[in-house]
């Protein structure tokens, strides 16, 4: 797949991973700027799981019950990360359980 090129002269894994460097920034970029499939969909996955990892963690941040459990969920969404950059890199589209189905949905 890295012999593919975008509008912007990567190849599409390397945008593919770039989409998840810095979580829902990136993805907004990408998706906005960027025409293949490929790349849309890690950009529309990378906003779905990084949006909803920081909503969840502002949401526990704030419940007093749930605040011991703020590390584990970012321990979690680190190596969710490293493994959405490493498999986008690869060429892979590996989804991520529900919300990759979401993210097919709503780029349709």
């Amino acid at each position: 797949m890295a012999a593919k090129k975008t509008t912007t002269g990567l190849p599409v894994n390397t945008l593919g991973a770039l989409c998840y460097v810095l979580g829902p920034i990136t993805g907004i970029l990408f998706l906005l700027i960027e025409k293949d499939a490929y790349v849309r969909f890690h950009a529309m996955q990378s906003i779905l799981v990084f949006g909803g990892l920081f909503v969840l963690q502002m949401v526990m941040g704030v419940t007093i019950v749930l605040i011991p459990l703020v590390p584990v969920l970012s321990l979690v969404g680190f190596a969710l990360w490293l493994l959405l950059i490493f498999k986008a890199w690869q060429g892979e589209k590996w989804e991520v359980p529900y919300v990759g189905k979401f993210a097919h949905k709503l780029l349709k």
